[in-house]
């Protein structure tokens, strides 16, 4: 028998996860996340997870189970959701994925290109010539390095940008090139079936500020206060989760509370 395997997506403060939580109740299923900043422990106001009380009585996985010292990855995060699916069918429950990371949900079901990771080294300082000499230095190398690369992406997609130079940097070897390997697959025999939300922009953006509000009331501030007591180096992925970069600015007095809500 093939098992379904329900996904759940769209943008942010859509009602995604109450949904898949009335989903789970009719359908005996678990929860399982897709969203790569609600991983992190240290961060549950600022990524809106969801509350302990509305998850007491279904069982959810992949919320908060990573320390933020760790640069966590689609990777890992895909070869954990494949152990929790695994099982979950097993256990006769219904497997039901909810979140935003496009990247998360798309790379478990069609697959990973088979590479060697990037040392921390090589990442940093990626985001060091990024900071010390611009978007555009990098650019310019990246056409020299592999053009066929970036001609896929868009010239604002600072982390492919670095992406596509940590590869070549670490390996000697163009991503476009590697794109050529076999992809690495997670889960075979599934049947999918996906419920995408798309709101209406403008009323979304409408309880997003909202919503941001209410995390700001809520103890988010103190949330990232806590998190830069940890002296993270800024290009671990939890330091770049949305609200983060504002609220430090705000904490070193370099911005108003307004502008960092704004």
């Amino acid at each position: 028998m093939i098992n379904t395997i329900y996904v759940i997506a769209g943008p942010t403060a859509t009602g995604k996860s109450d949904f898949s939580i009335d989903l789970a109740e009719k359908l005996q299923g678990v929860v399982i996340n897709f969203d790569s900043m609600q991983v992190y422990r240290n961060l549950e106001i600022l990524t809106a997870r969801p509350l302990k009380e509305k998850m007491k009585n279904i069982d959810h996985y992949l919320y908060g189970y990573v320390d933020g010292k760790k640069r966590y990855n689609v990777e890992r995060w895909c070869n954990d959701a494949t152990e929790v699916i695994n099982n979950s069918c097993k256990n006769n429950l219904t497997p039901i994925l909810v979140g935003g990371t496009g990247l998360y949900i798309n790379t478990l079901i069609n697959g990973l290109i088979d590479m060697p990771s990037i040392p921390e080294a090589i990442k940093i300082e990626s985001e060091k010539i990024l900071e010390q000499f611009g978007k555009d230095f990098l650019i310019n190398q990246i056409k020299n390095i592999d053009p066929e690369s970036f001609r896929e992406i868009n010239t604002n997609d600072t982390v492919r940008l670095r992406r596509i130079w940590e590869v070549f940097e670490s390996t000697g070897k163009k991503f476009s090139e590697w794109k050529l390997n076999k992809n690495k697959k997670f889960i075979k025999n599934y049947n999918i079936k996906t419920f995408l939300f798309l709101p209406e922009r403008e009323k979304n953006y409408q309880i997003v500020n909202s919503r941001f509000i209410k995390m700001i009331n809520g103890g988010a501030i103190d949330e990232v206060k806590k998190l830069l007591e940890l002296n993270l180096h800024d290009s671990l992925p939890i330091m770049r989760a949305h609200g983060v970069p504002e609220i430090k600015k705000y904490l070193k007095n370099e911005i108003s509370l307004d502008e960092c809500i704004s």
